[in-house]
């Protein structure tokens, strides 16, 4: 149900408009004047905003401003007398939605409230498709260096077969990205690629997660629920921080590996799965297996094809493009102009010691677009690029 806010010092127009608005079925809530107005719509979401003009202490066109400056993405009607409509216009420059005059006409309202709601639903629909298409875009591999070169190299290789591949690399390298594009470039691309966070999920839940439960299997297990292998079916699992993951899970998995065959927690019946297995971990398996935190069996299972993922210090030549590539997506998240680089900024971007990765250079990245000017610069990088210098 839409939800909308009554700025209004006059208590007569404020009862007017929300009995219109309440007999149409939408959620109303009043302020009596600016200030309040201010925060209501700072503590709560709402999906249209009418603002009187004049009021006292804060007039229509202050809450405009401040409602902008504190980034309240909002519609707002504006409401005017008869003499001030050269300040309505004015309001319409600085963004508000639209206006309408007193005495209240009631078809007005409801015309300027659907067109408001359809305006927001399209303006919404329009950041999840670019958020979408960011996320295309972010999942290519950038860079041209020869250590980069070796994986595009190796998954354009490995991707058409059914091998398992397990993915090595620090934090923030990009093994996700190695992980999705070896589905993508899969016969299984059409298929679901599920991802799993070993590490964030805790070692009595991670069971439950891979595999599904039964009902009543335990106490909170109130309705049956798939895991994840089961999401899977005919795509690709990908298993991110396998070498935290807890051993009696571990067990499960190579199960389901050796015989395409999982059971539900609680359950007694197998069910085949047709999954393909990617696994990453930013450990040495080889020291957790002599540690005991990991199955050697577990490891030769997902190591048919190993894909080592260089750190961004090793491939520090694929930072220009790694710079533009991110510039672009940054601009287009916030709907900006490109920001321009000196090549000054671009040498010291390179004598940075990037310890976390392309995460790291990528937030980077954002930090000196919202920062700077019209372009980046060298002094820029050196006071806000947080890293120290090599």
């Amino acid at each position: 149900m839409p939800k909308i806010l009554i700025i209004d010092d006059e208590a007569a127009i404020r009862s007017a408009l929300k009995e219109i608005l309440e007999y149409e079925s939408y959620e109303v809530k009043e302020a009596e004047d600016g200030p309040a107005g201010l925060r209501l719509a700072e503590k709560e979401n709402f999906d249209l905003i009418f603002c009187d003009i004049k009021m006292p202490r804060m007039d229509g066109i202050e809450v405009l401003d401040a409602l902008k400056g504190k980034g309240v993405d909002v519609p707002v009607v504006m409401i005017t007398g008869h003499g001030s409509i050269e300040t309505a216009v004015e309001t319409l420059k600085k963004g508000a939605y639209d206006f309408i005059q007193k005495p209240l006409d009631l078809n007005r309202i409801l015309v300027t409230v659907r067109n408001a709601s359809d305006q927001r639903a399209l303006t919404q629909e329009t950041k999840t498709l670019r958020k979408k298409v960011n996320k295309a875009l972010g999942s290519a591999i950038v860079g041209e260096s020869e250590a980069i070169s070796v994986v595009k190299k190796m998954i354009d290789t490995v991707a058409p077969t059914e091998a398992r591949v397990l993915i090595t690399g620090g934090n923030g390298s990009g093994k996700e990205l190695v992980a999705r594009q070896l589905h993508e470039k899969s016969l299984r691309s059409g298929g679901p690629f599920i991802e799993v966070n070993c590490a964030a999920i805790p070692s009595e839940l991670i069971e439950s997660e891979l595999f599904g439960h039964e009902k009543g299997a335990f106490t909170s297990a109130i309705k049956l629920r798939q895991g994840k292998f089961e999401l899977a079916d005919g795509g690709t699992i990908f298993l991110d921080e396998i070498g935290d993951m807890a051993h009696a899970a571990q067990a499960k998995v190579l199960r389901a590996l050796q015989e395409n065959k999982i059971t539900r927690v609680g359950g007694d019946r197998d069910m085949k799965v047709n999954v393909r297995v990617l696994a990453a971990t930013n450990k040495d398996l080889r020291k957790e297996i002599a540690a005991g935190n990991f199955r050697e069996d577990l490891y030769h299972r997902l190591s048919v094809i190993v894909i080592r993922v260089p750190s961004l210090n090793e491939r520090k030549e694929d930072i220009p493009l790694l710079a533009d590539h991110f510039l672009s997506i940054i601009a287009e998240e916030y709907g900006q102009p490109k920001k321009e680089i000196s090549s000054g900024a671009m040498k010291a971007l390179q004598e940075l010691n990037w310890t976390g990765n392309v995460r790291e250079f990528r937030n980077v990245m954002e930090r000196l677009v919202i920062l700077s000017g019209k372009s980046i610069d060298e002094k820029l990088v050196k006071m806000y690029a947080v890293p120290h210098f090599s």
